[in-house]
C-alpha cells in the first residue's frame, strides 16, 4: 500500500510542474494507422510501393490496413477522449486529398479529414495537422519526387486546398514531419520510402523540403491568420562514443547533419559552414536559387520537436554509401556503454533530453516549443486481458521530468504528444515493434488501454485538478 501511495505522489508532484493549460496529446500518422489505401478514390503514395516489396520490411507485410483507421475513427477518438488528452496531432494522406498529387481535387477525401476535426472539436479534443509525413503520392516521385523543385509547388497547392476547408477548427499547422529521417532514411540509407541511395539526392530533397516549408507557412498565415504555424523536426544529442578524435569528429557531424541542417535555415542562419565544406567537398550540395534561404526561414509560431534517444556515434572509414563517415551506436553497443536501450535498440537517457530542449530554446530560441514526439517500443503482451508495460511507464515518467526540468530551465514547451496513441505500423519495421499507449491486437483489431495509457491518464487529471 505505501509503494501505490508513493505512486501517486510522484505523479501529482509531476503533473504539478506543469501549467494547466498545458496541451496533453498522443500523436499518428496517416500510413501508419488509417488503412483503407484503395478506399474513396485514395492514390497510391510511395509507402504503399515500397511496402509492397516485402524485402523493404522487417515482417515482409505492408500497410493497406495497419490499424484501420479510416473505419474505426470514432472509437479512436472516444479512447483519446477517455485517456483525458486534449490535444491530437494525426497527419493527412496527400494522395487522399490528390490521388495524382495535382490536379482534381478528390472530395471524398477532404470530407473524411473534415469529419474527423469536427468529432474532435465536439469531443473537447485540439486538432493538431501535421501536412506531410513521409507520403508522396506516387505520381509525384515518378517525376523525380521532392528533387524535382516542381514538387515544392504542387505541395503548395494541395496546402492550400486543405487549408481553405478546414480553416481555422485546426489548432495548429505542422507543415512538415521529420524532414531530417525522411531525406536521409528514405533517399540516402534507403529503409524507408522511396528507398533511395544517393546522398546527392537526398540533400536537394531536404532542401525542397525545407522550401516548401517556407512557402506553406506563407499560404496557411494568409488562408488561417488565427491558427499557430510551426514545422516538426527530429532532433538528437549527439555524444562520440569514446574519446578518440576520429568519434568526436564524427560526432560533430553527426549533430551537423541531424540538427544543425534543418534547424539553422529554419531560425534564418542558412545552412552550417562547417556542412557545407563537407558536403561540397564530396560534390553533394544542393542547388540553391536566390530567395530560397530567405523563404525557408519565414518564421514561425512555434517548434514541433521529435526526440527518443541520444546518438552515440563512432567513426568509420568513409566509402560508398558512409560518405558521413560515421554509425550510430545502437543495441548491444549501447548496452555496452551502459545504457537501457528499447526494443527498437535505443538508449533511454532522459538527461540528454532535458539538455536538447535546453540547447534549442538558448541556441534557436523559438516562440514556442511542442514536444510532438516522445515515447518508447517495448515487448508488450496480453495478459488476462490486461497489457502492463512498466518499462514505458518509466520512459514516459523520465523524460517528462526532463521536460518540467527545461521549463524550469526557461524553455517555452507549450505540450506534449505521446508517440502513440495506438500500436502502429512502424514504417521500415513493419508490426515487429509497438509504440502505443493503446494495444492493437491486428487480426481482431481490438483496442486495449495499456497501464502506460492508464498512467498518462492519471497525470493529466493530476495536472487539470490544480484549477
Amino acid at each position: 500500500m505505501q509503494s501505490d501511495v508513493s505512486g501517486k505522489e510522484q505523479l501529482e508532484a509531476l503533473a504539478g510542474r506543469f501549467p494547466t493549460d498545458f496541451v496533453w496529446g498522443s500523436a499518428t500518422a496517416a500510413y501508419q494507422i488509417e488503412g483503407a489505401v484503395n478506399e474513396d478514390g485514395r492514390g497510391e503514395s510511395i509507402w504503399d510501393r515500397y511496402s509492397h516489396n516485402p524485402a523493404n520490411i522487417r515482417d515482409g507485410q505492408p500497410g493497406d490496413v495497419t490499424c484501420d483507421h479510416y473505419h474505426r475513427w470514432p472509437e479512436d477518438i472516444g479512447l483519446i477522449r477517455e485517456l483525458g488528452m486534449n490535444g491530437y496531432r494525426f497527419s493527412i494522406a496527400w494522395a487522399r486529398i490528390f490521388p495524382e498529387g495535382t490536379g482534381q481535387v478528390n472530395e471524398a477525401g477532404l470530407a473524411w479529414y473534415e469529419r474527423l476535426v469536427d468529432t474532435l472539436l465536439e469531443a473537447g479534443i485540439q486538432p493538431w495537422v501535421t501536412l506531410y509525413h513521409w507520403d508522396l503520392p506516387q505520381a509525384l516521385q515518378d517525376r523525380g519526387g521532392w528533387a524535382n523543385r516542381e514538387t515544392v509547388d504542387a505541395y503548395a497547392a494541395y496546402v492550400e486546398v486543405v487549408a481553405r476547408r478546414l480553416g481555422n477548427r485546426v489548432a495548429g499547422w505542422i507543415t512538415h514531419n521529420e524532414p531530417y529521417i525522411h531525406t536521409f532514411a528514405g533517399h540516402y540509407q534507403g529503409r524507408h520510402a522511396p528507398g533511395g541511395t544517393d546522398l546527392a539526392n537526398a540533400l536537394q530533397t531536404a532542401h525542397h523540403i525545407l522550401l516548401s516549408h517556407g512557402r506553406a507557412v506563407k499560404v496557411l498565415r494568409e488562408i488561417t491568420p488565427s491558427v499557430p504555424v510551426g514545422i516538426t523536426l527530429y532532433l538528437s544529442p549527439t555524444r562520440p562514443a569514446s574519446d578518440s578524435l576520429e568519434d568526436v569528429a564524427a560526432a560533430r557531424r553527426a549533430d551537423g547533419y541531424i540538427n544543425r541542417w534543418f534547424l539553422d535555415p529554419v531560425f534564418g542562419r542558412g545552412y552550417p559552414a562547417d556542412m557545407l565544406e563537407f558536403y561540397g567537398k564530396g560534390g553533394f550540395l544542393p542547388k540553391i536559387e536566390p530567395g530560397d534561404l530567405d523563404e525557408i526561414a519565414t518564421p514561425t509560431d512555434f517548434l514541433g520537436l521529435n526526440s527518443y534517444f541520444q546518438t552515440f556515434v563512432r567513426a568509420v572509414a568513409p566509402g560508398p554509401g558512409r560518405e558521413l563517415e560515421a554509425v550510430h551506436v545502437t543495441g548491444d553497443d549501447a548496452r555496452a556503454l551502459g545504457f537501457e536501450v528499447t526494443e527498437t535498440g535505443w538508449p533511454v537517457v532522459s538527461d540528454a533530453f532535458r539538455e536538447l530542449i535546453v540547447r534549442v530554446h538558448q541556441d534557436y530560441n523559438p516562440p514556442a516549443i511542442y514536444i510532438t514526439e516522445n515515447g518508447a517500443a517495448f515487448r508488450d503482451e496480453v495478459v488476462d486481458g490486461q497489457v502492463h508495460d512498466p518499462r514505458r511507464i518509466s520512459y514516459l515518467e523520465t523524460h517528462l521530468t526532463a521536460v518540467a526540468q527545461a521549463m524550469e530551465a526557461g524553455a517555452r514547451v507549450r505540450g506534449y504528444f505521446v508517440w502513440s496513441l495506438l500500436d502502429n505500423y512502424e514504417w521500415g519495421l513493419g508490426f515487429t515493434v509497438r509504440f502505443g499507449i493503446i494495444y492493437t491486437d491486428y487480426p481482431t483489431q481490438q483496442r486495449i488501454i495499456k497501464d502506460s495509457g492508464r498512467w498518462y491518464k492519471g497525470l493529466i487529471e493530476a495536472n487539470r485538478s490544480r484549477v
